[in-house]
């Protein structure tokens, strides 16, 4: 697994040991969702819930984000998104919060933060993606114009809209799903 584009391009990122515990997501599935967002993250907030490895966030970094934020509430993960934070010398601008997604929305509104992209690759068995916008709508953590982009299992159907954000686009790859938010005006 490697950063797709930006500043860290072709940098391979730390991945677990297991990939029964940690499922990253893929090359192929990051550089197609960076291609619907829009190429570029320059300047932007961006939270990474279940991190992970941090791929998702690291990659928003590599393109420019100001500040991201890699929550996860795994031992391993953290070991791992730390690991790729320091080895790619994004400390500057990727912070690790060991938390539960729950948690970290609620310590980033207690920070006052205000994001414009927001990741989400819960593992598929929770089927949490209504959980995460029930979450982020009650934290009012997500800017106006921000976005939520929620991997899940394609067995996993996420309503056209709930707690506040509509659905703008939803696309398949194999195993995945990816589904795209926007807040209600």
């Amino acid at each position: 697994m490697r950063i797709v584009a930006g500043s860290a391009k072709g940098r391979t990122l730390l991945t677990p040991k297991d990939a029964d515990t940690i499922r990253p997501t893929s090359d192929r599935v990051r550089e197609t969702v960076f291609n619907i967002l829009g190429q570029w993250c320059d300047g932007l907030t961006v939270v990474d819930l279940y991190a992970g490895t941090g791929a998702l966030g690291l990659e928003a970094a590599s393109r420019g984000a100001a500040k991201v934020y890699l929550v996860d509430s795994g031992r391993e993960a953290q070991t791992l998104c730390r690991g790729n934070v320091t080895a790619f010398k994004m400390e500057a601008v990727a912070e690790v919060l060991p938390a539960t997604a729950q948690s970290g929305i609620s310590l980033l509104q207690q920070r006052s933060v205000v994001a414009d992209l927001v990741f989400a690759d819960p593992p598929y068995n929770l089927k949490a993606g209504k959980s995460v916008l029930e979450w982020l709508a009650a934290a009012t953590l997500v800017s106006p114009s921000g976005r939520v982009v929620i991997e899940h299992s394609p067995e996993e159907d996420l309503p056209e809209a709930h707690a506040g954000f509509s659905r703008i686009d939803t696309r398949a790859y194999g195993a995945a799903s990816v589904s795209f938010y926007a807040p209600d005006a």
